[in-house]
């Protein structure tokens, strides 16, 4: 081992100027204690026998500690997009089979594996939102498509896969039956869960900007990983029920998140964070939203839309209905506030036929 002496001399010999040599010196101080001597010097010179060819040294980067990456915890962060990554940003799949749609619509983001560890636990948040139609009337989400997300998350490894929503006509146990969501749940190895009213609690909404506490469903804010899977659909007042809207379904007073109804939806974003949107437009109801009755406002779109972004994938959905992302007011507050992106020319979208 070098004495300070020594190593001043050593550098001297060497060419080093005076101050270089203190510099050196107090970034060595500095640094973590390396394994050998050796890491401390430049070029790779041995503290022993330096070469004498060796360049003048200079800092070496080596010495120079960098701060530690912080990890963003898994149950509020959205799964980063590389620029340079294969898989898209956005993903449109068109074709008869809402199974299938799911799946290439979601291997096209980088697969289910990309949102859902290995023994996490998973909400599929559905729009199952009346008693009263089936399925071919539009009002709730396709149930193969509910099943196809309980599947994939199941092979993704997920401990467990819960489906629920908080109907405002009929009860749940109705609404899942009729639905047929219920026993496509079951039959994909899911749980179906009723929301009972004593879990509905004042919760705080940090990042809220119109709201900083709501009665929200308690159960919810404990998944590590919530998909959203609503319907595309009419609305009479909000024009359009895509995935922002779908997130009232695990609030009370829903009436009162109305008034100012954009940024009230983008609040309920901040605290249940969605890290998957599946947009179920396999058929879209047109008008008479959001419980319709008559199937002639039904259109057969035979879509399936997916994003980690939940304005991005909404301002798609609207232009199934010829309008624009502006048009609805929870998707121009969520791109305002910078949740997501309402520009679809800046994203990478993967259109599949499937």
């Amino acid at each position: 081992m070098l004495t300070r002496r020594q190593f001043i001399d050593r550098m001297l010999a060497l060419g080093l100027s005076s101050t270089s040599i203190l510099a050196l010196l107090e970034v060595v101080a500095c640094a973590p204690k390396p394994a050998t001597p050796a890491a401390t010097l430049a070029s790779g010179a041995s503290p022993t026998a330096p070469s004498t060819n060796a360049p003048k040294p200079t800092l070496p980067a080596a010495t120079v500690t960098q701060p530690p990456v912080m990890a963003v915890s898994s149950s509020t962060a959205v799964p980063p997009i590389s620029t340079a990554a294969p898989q898209a940003y956005l993903s449109v799949a068109r074709g008869d089979d809402p199974a299938v749609l799911v799946q290439r619509a979601v291997k096209a983001l980088g697969g289910m594996e990309r949102f859902v560890k290995k023994g996490q636990s998973v909400l599929v948040k559905p729009n199952i939102c009346v008693a009263y139609h089936g399925p071919e009337y539009a009002a709730t989400t396709n149930p193969q498509v509910v099943a196809a997300l309980v599947t994939l998350c199941r092979e993704a490894g997920a401990s467990s896969v819960t489906v629920m929503d908080h109907p405002f006509g009929g009860t749940a146990e109705q609404a899942y039956k009729i639905s047929q969501i219920g026993d496509a749940v079951k039959a994909a190895g899911g749980q179906m869960v009723v929301m009972g009213s004593a879990k509905f609690r004042d919760s705080p909404i940090p990042e809220g900007k119109d709201i900083k506490k709501w009665l929200v469903y308690q159960d919810a804010l404990k998944f590590d990983v919530i998909i959203d899977a609503p319907i595309a659909k009419h609305h009479d007042l909000a024009r359009l029920t895509l995935a922002g809207k779908n997130l009232m379904g695990l609030a009370e007073n829903r009436g009162n998140l109305h008034p100012n109804l954009g940024e009230r939806l983008v609040d309920l974003y901040t605290l249940f964070k969605p890290k998957l949107i599946v947009v179920d437009a396999y058929r879209i109801l047109m008008a008479n939203g959001p419980t319709g009755g008559n199937l002639n406002d039904v259109k057969l779109a035979k879509t399936v839309i997916a994003s980690h972004d939940i304005v991005a994938a909404d301002a798609y959905a609207t232009t199934l209905f010829g309008l624009k992302p502006d048009a609805i007011s929870y998707v121009k507050a969520g791109a305002a506030r910078g949740i997501g992106t309402a520009d679809l020319n800046s994203i990478k979208i993967e259109e599949i036929n499937a």
